[in-house]
């Protein structure tokens, strides 16, 4: 989704980017103000209506926007020369937390959709969020080495054990970091708990040296 918005000025691209994102954030879809929007970013309501026709068109225009900027992030910064799936897939919680670290207002906003339940807006987000995670699935294991697995392993379902194993291992410790009110990008000691569920994973499916 694309929007004249990208045209405007930088400066005031980023009030009304910032000011949308903290508003729909805190408050979800159904109960976020437009009122406090123009009011937040500084602008008429007549303004942010030139450039997006109704709430939901500036809702779903700010998830793509984000969700494009995190993912080019993303893998502009992930190290694809390192072929070890458990390697890659380590670097990846590491480079995630570094992210949410860096931009956590975009964070929350995309925690808040994907718990939103607003009929106007849950179908869209949820083509928009498994056409994002097909693609990038696709990208990440891009020229993994699979010859250390066993011999007989079945590669797919072996991966998604991986995958589930260590994004439940990292949100737990998001969850734990924010009750505990830590830092969330203070994770030495959940890096270190990861290794372990790394190398018992890799005895489990990595032919024996």
């Amino acid at each position: 989704m694309t929007s004249k918005l990208l045209s405007l000025n930088p400066e005031k691209q980023e009030r009304i980017l910032n000011a949308a994102l903290k508003e729909f954030a805190q408050k979800g879809y159904e109960n976020a103000s437009t009122n406090e929007i123009v009011k937040s970013a500084g602008i008429s309501k007549g303004l942010l209506f030139h450039y997006f026709k109704n709430k939901k068109e500036l809702y779903l225009f700010l998830y793509d926007h984000f969700a494009d900027v995190l993912s080019e992030e993303f893998f502009q910064e992930l190290n694809f020369a390192q072929r070890d799936i458990f390697e890659r897939l380590k670097d990846l919680m590491i480079l995630k937390n570094r992210l949410i670290a860096r931009h956590p207002e975009i964070f929350d906003f995309m925690m808040s959709a994907s718990l939103e339940s607003s009929v106007d807006v849950k179908e869209s987000l949820n083509n928009t969020t498994t056409e994002l995670m097909h693609d990038s699935y696709s990208k990440l294991f891009e020229n993994i080495d699979l010859s250390q697995f066993r011999e007989g392993t079945d590669i797919h379902r072996t991966i998604n054990i991986i995958m589930w194993t260590l994004q439940g291992f990292s949100n737990q410790e998001l969850e734990k970091a924010k009750r505990l009110n830590k830092g969330i990008d203070d994770f030495d000691e959940a890096f270190q708990e990861a290794e372990v569920y790394i190398d018992m994973m890799k005895k489990a499916f990595y032919r024996s040296e």
